[in-house]
């Protein structure tokens, strides 16, 4: 049987839109966010903020 943690609060990988292969980890609340996650970060290989959509 899989942990409540796991369950509720997965960990997923935002990759960089830019095509650089930066990747952020994080985790999400699939009741909040079912759909995948678009978040603008900051991406340190071309140093401009690009938006980062959740990689399965």
């Amino acid at each position: 049987m899989a942990s409540k943690r796991t369950d509720l609060r997965p960990v997923i990988k935002m990759k960089s839109s830019a095509g650089t292969g930066f990747t952020y980890v994080t985790r999400k609340n699939r009741r909040n966010d079912p759909d995948r996650l678009v978040l603008r970060k900051y991406d340190p290989v071309i140093r401009r903020h690009v938006d980062f959509k959740e990689d399965r």
